[in-house]
């Protein structure tokens, strides 16, 4: 864990461990540049300790991006519960408020949401020992899953990559691989069935995929395969998809979906590039559930802006396509240009 923070870039993380379920307990603050740090809880089983403190510090990390392209008042951070395997619900309660007064000891210097393996459920848990927690239930007070929204905005970027592309932002046609149908994927794919794309999909969870062939008529493969024929592939599961091995055998023409982190290393922006492979960053298109939170319950948005935002995400999108191909760099340094200079130029 030494050798994480020593490479990380960050402000602070706290770490903990929780001898009862044997888990340990990370939150990442990566920058508060902007605004307090935000970030939601990933709850996993990691192969190592340190392997769960490196996804927070690079999930963090990517959320400062998000909220800094997205244009929103917040800096970037992320919780991860890494625990041994699956916890009782005794367990997992105590976990979770343990968490909660983890969150609540950083003052509002950090707030956090829910993320893989957490739900609007568990933001409950957490409001009712610290007031730093978005994305509670409607019956509590909150704004709900904004996995939804989050579909929305990676539907706006889909189409905002196939403009850049064709001229033209329609989907009828198109192929679309869509990599992981829960939360988020599940809505996507029947936006883009509705819009009239041609959809594949794959799932590690199989009855997932049963109830999308039989709902909408899709096609699907199996969740190992990659090298899919189609016009958008479309990672919506876990990230650290795409390395160096994986972007030879891509049969797409465009990457754009959800997951965060899908590069498994920062130059396999530029192999993409040179694949000829138009990358959507994952920290710009998926930035829909940040924008619904922080919008909803942080800035008092109501339906019309949250909307108006996740239309932006496309809009933002097209500058980032137009300014790689003007200055001959990868779409991810384009978007990271982007970023630097709002945290640059520091609170608005």
């Amino acid at each position: 864990m030494h050798e994480v923070l020593r490479d990380w870039d960050g402000e602070n993380a706290l770490i903990s461990y929780d001898a009862r379920t044997q888990s340990h307990l990370f939150i990442a603050v990566h920058s508060r540049r902007l605004g307090p740090a935000a970030g939601g809880t990933r709850l996993k089983t990691y192969p190592t300790p340190a392997d769960g403190l490196r996804d927070a510090t690079l999930l963090a990390r990517a959320m400062t991006y998000k909220m800094a392209v997205a244009g929103l008042p917040m800096g970037g951070g992320k919780s991860v519960l890494a625990v041994p395997g699956e916890l009782s619900p005794a367990d997992r309660l105590h976990l979770l408020i343990r968490h909660a007064h983890n969150v609540a000891t950083l003052n509002g210097s950090y707030s956090t949401g829910p993320d893989v393996g957490t739900t609007s459920l568990d933001m409950d848990v957490l409001h009712a020992h610290t007031p730093y927690a978005f994305g509670r239930s409607p019956a509590r007070g909150g704004s709900g899953s904004s996995a939804p929204d989050t579909a929305v905005g990676v539907f706006n970027g889909i189409r905002a990559a196939v403009a850049h592309l064709n001229g033209d932002p329609a989907l009828d046609g198109v192929r679309v691989f869509v990599q992981g149908c829960g939360a988020v994927g599940e809505p996507l794919v029947g936006m883009l069935v509705d819009a009239g794309a041609v959809v594949v999909v794959s799932d590690v969870v199989a009855e997932r995929v049963e109830m999308l062939v039989r709902k909408y008529g899709v096609t699907s493969v199996a969740p190992d395969v990659l090298d899919v024929d189609c016009d958008v592939y479309s990672p919506c599961a876990l990230g650290q998809v795409i390395s160096a091995d994986v972007v030879p055998t891509l049969r797409c023409r465009i990457v754009a979906g959800a997951a965060n982190n899908v590069l498994v290393d920062h130059e396999d922006g530029a192999r993409l590039q040179q694949a000829g492979i138009l990358y959507a960053p994952d920290f710009v298109i998926n930035a829909g559930g940040a924008i619904h939170l922080i919008g909803y319950e942080g800035l008092g948005w109501d339906s019309e802006q949250v909307a108006a935002g996740l239309v932006g995400i496309g809009d933002t999108l097209a500058q980032i396509f137009t300014t790689a191909d003007d200055q001959g760099i990868s779409t991810e340094q384009a978007a990271e240009r982007v970023a630097e200079a709002r945290l640059a130029a520091g609170p608005s």
